[in-house]
Parts: C-alpha cells; sequence; structure tokens
C-alpha cells in the first residue's frame, strides 16, 4: 500500500528536517543519560550521602514531581515560546544540575541538585514532539515520536554501560562531573542550528504571538481547560500513566538494588540485565511506531496488551517460588519492560490528533505527566514499604499491581468517547476539504 499524499501545508520533511530534529533529540538524549544517572548510582549514593531507602528514593521522586509539575507550564512555554527557547533553557538547567549533584557535600544540596535538573529535564521531550510536528508531515507524527522515545532510551543505555563504569573507576565527583561536559555541547548546538520551523511553514501569529491582549492568566487557562477537555487528551494521559511507570521505577532506581540486595546477583549481571531493558525498548519502538502509523486502530490493543503482559510477568517474578527467581525469567521481565516505554508513546498518538496545533505543546504536557506522577507515587511506595517490611520486595514491588488497576479503569472509561470525538473530527475535516475551493 502506498503511503498517502502528504497534505497542503505539510512541513516538507528530508534531510534538514532529520539534523535539526537531531539537535533536538540530541538534547533529550543528554536529559535522559542525566535523569537515569542516579538509576546506576543508587547504592553509591546511600553509601555517599549515609540515607536509608526511603531517603534515597526521595531523590527520584523529588526530580519526577518537579518533572510532572513542569508538564503544563512547559508546554504553554513550548506553544508559546518556540522550541528553540525552551530547549535552549532546559539545556542550561540539567547540566548546572548535574554539576550540581557531582559537587554536592551533603543530602540536602544533593536533593536541590536532582530538582534543578529535573526542571531542565521536563523541558526537553515535549520540545522535541513539537519540533518533530514542525519539521515533518503528519503521517510521520507516530513514528518520528517512537524515534524520539527510541533515542531517549540510548541515553539511559549510556547510564547503565558507561557512566556505571565511570563511577565505579574514576570515583563520584570526576564522572558526574565529566558527564556535565555533554550538557554544555547540546547547549552549543541548540544556539548554533536549532530552529523551530522550516522556512516558508510559520505558525500562525495568534498560536505564536506571546504579547497578544488576551495572553494572560485567563488565556493560560482557557489553553489548559481547552485541551483538557479533549477524551483523547485525557485517554493519551492515562495510557501513559498505566504503561510507563514499570520500568521507569526498575530502571531509574529499584531495578539495580532489587536485582543486587533481593535477587542475589553481581553489580555487573544486574547492569546487563538493566542494559537489556532499554536494548528491548528500543527494539519494540521500532515495532510499535511503524504499526501504530500503519494501522491507527492498534494503538489501544497495543497499549492494553503491554499492560497485561508486563502485569503477568511481573506477578511471575514475584510468587515466584524459592528465594531467588531463576535467570530465564529475569531475562524475560527485563524483555517485557522494555515494551513499557513505546507503549506509553502511544498516549501522545491519542492527544495529537485531539487538539490544534497551537494546543500541542499544553497537550502534549498533560499527556507526558501521567507517567511521570505514576513513577513518581510506585518509587515513594517502595521506599516506604521496603523499610515498614524490612526489604521485602515481593511486597514493595506489588504496588505496581494497583496503580496499573487504575490507568486500566480510566482508559476503558474513556476509549468510546475518545474515539467518537475522533471520528466527528475526521468526518468534519472531510467536509471541509470537500468544501475548499480549487485554487
Amino acid at each position: 500500500m502506498s503511503a498517502p499524499a502528504r497534505l497542503p501545508g505539510d512541513p516538507p520533511g528530508g534531510g534538514r528536517a532529520v539534523f535539526v530534529w537531531g539537535v533536538g533529540v540530541a538534547v533529550y538524549f543528554v536529559a535522559v543519560t542525566f535523569r537515569t544517572s542516579l538509576g546506576v548510582a543508587g547504592l553509591d549514593a546511600a553509601d555517599r550521602f549515609h540515607v536509608n531507602a526511603s531517603a534515597l528514593s526521595t531523590f527520584s521522586i523529588l526530580q519526577l514531581l518537579v518533572y510532572a509539575g513542569m508538564q503544563i507550564p512547559v508546554g504553554l512555554m513550548v506553544d508559546r515560546l518556540g522550541t528553540k527557547k525552551v530547549l535552549a533553557l532546559g539545556a542550561a538547567l540539567f547540566t548546572l544540575g548535574q554539576l550540581g549533584f557531582a559537587l554536592a557535600p551533603s543530602y540536602g544540596t544533593a536533593l536541590a541538585a536532582r530538582a534543578l535538573l529535573g526542571c531542565g529535564d521536563a523541558m526537553t521531550f515535549i520540545s522535541v514532539l513539537r519540533l518533530g510536528t514542525r519539521w515533518f508531515p503528519a503521517r510521520r507524527g507516530p513514528l518520528v515520536a517512537q524515534l524520539a522515545g527510541l533515542v531517549g532510551m540510548a541515553g539511559n543505555l549510556i547510564s547503565t554501560l558507561v557512566l556505571a563504569r565511570l563511577l565505579h573507576g574514576v570515583g563520584w565527583t570526576t564522572a558526574f562531573a565529566g558527564s556535565a561536559l555533554a550538557g554544555v555541547v547540546v547547549l552549543v548546538l541548540v544556539a548554533l542550528f536549532l530552529k523551530d520551523h522550516p522556512e516558508g511553514h510559520e505558525p500562525p501569529r495568534a498560536a505564536r504571538d506571546a504579547d497578544r491582549p488576551d495572553s494572560g492568566p485567563a488565556s493560560v487557562r482557557r489553553q489548559i481547560s481547552l485541551s483538557w477537555r479533549e477524551p483523547g487528551t485525557r485517554l493519551g494521559l492515562w495510557v501513559h500513566f498505566t504503561t510507563q511507570f514499570p520500568a521507569m521505577v526498575f530502571l531509574l532506581l529499584w531495578g539495580l538494588p532489587f536485582l543486587v540486595e533481593a535477587q542475589g546477583l553481581s553489580r555487573g549481571t544486574a547492569g546487563d540485565l538493566l542494559t537489556l531493558v532499554v536494548l528491548s525498548n528500543m527494539a519494540v519502538g521500532l515495532v510499535f511506531g511503524q504499526i501504530v502509523a500503519r494501522h491507527h486502530t492498534a494503538r489501544l490493543p497495543l497499549a492494553l496488551g503491554t499492560v497485561a503482559v508486563t502485569a503477568t510477568v511481573w506477578a511471575g517474578m514475584l510468587l515466584y517460588p524459592g528465594q531467588h527467581a531463576p535467570m530465564w525469567l529475569l531475562i524475560v521481565v527485563c524483555a517485557v519492560l522494555g515494551a513499557c516505554g513505546p507503549a506509553s508513546m502511544i498516549g501522545f498518538d491519542f492527544a495529537r490528533p485531539a487538539n490544534p496545533p497551537e494546543r500541542q505543546g499544553t497537550a502534549s504536557g498533560i499527556t507526558n505527566m501521567g507517567g511521570f506522577v505514576a513513577s513518581m507515587t510506585t518509587l515513594l511506595a517502595v521506599g516506604v514499604l521496603l523499610d515498614a517490611t524490612g526489604d521485602d520486595y515481593r511486597i514493595a514491588f506489588s504496588a505496581v499491581f494497583v496503580l496499573e488497576a487504575v490507568g486500566v479503569s480510566q482508559i476503558l472509561r474513556l476509549r468510546g468517547r475518545a474515539a467518537r470525538r475522533e471520528r466527528e473530527r475526521l468526518v468534519a475535516s472531510r467536509v471541509e476539504t470537500v468544501h475548499v475551493p480549487a485554487a
């Protein structure tokens, strides 16, 4: 089946688009590397700052709290200021956060550094999504979004393969301070090469003029309200909420301690399993992107199927008789967790068609809150339950099922409404196309 023709007004794509989008994705790559760096340094951080499991989880919880809380403001910033300014600010903030974490003399200072890192990190992904919609044709949207997520996971791979070895080779300060140089590099690239949109494809002035009379608080509230009213935006949020967090919790903090302390593996073997999650994510992302681009109706089955399989293997790991789960089961769990990230990207494929171009950033911000709120909640629950049960990971990791149940119930509640609204919008757009006079 041949690809559909490019719509009038669609960006042209091409090599120039790939280069500019690549600069934006490079910023996201570095942000994810910094975000996930604590996942391979959790045990070292506990020793360095003399903290228990709950206090250790506070690092990631605070970082995700800032990230989630910034999503709607960042979405509004992207809609009003453009991608380049927001990405540049984000790169500056997460670089300062990573450097501050390297030099932090105390637990409180390190917390502040992670909060600053989370603030900068929050500005990257929505900006990259917006960059993709400005530089590539609409039909490429699902694949471009999945590719962005794939490159982000490559940043996670750098954490597990490179930063972990640097940490144990050159020490805490040198490893984290040295990695901060990558932030400086991408900041320079943004300043020199990034452009918000191709020539001749500027957004409507009403969508980009932050100085217009209706750009005050009332306009902001209206922008958020209109995005939230769309069932597709809310469905996107809950899809993101339900699919992303198991892998995020495993990679961001608790995977390495679980594999080492509860499963009796060496750090090297545990690191290899975390690497498997990342590699699986990258492979599944390519497959999901192609499927959704060709078969729009596959979105919900893919998302719910990922949740079902994740819950099944997670339960098998926790309920396996004996002190340790066998290696084959841990490999299966990590391979399945790799599908969580690509499945969460499907949430944006519900929110994107539900909103006009001038609300894309805001809608993406609302959607992106979902998985990070779920991750933050689970990170806290696992830390508290570990302290309360004497490090019983079977009980602590059972918190995953509670949030999955909440998310699935909301997806099932909203799916019919979102589908009807999407059909209505498609019919309306076809009617408008029919009535447009020929040039």
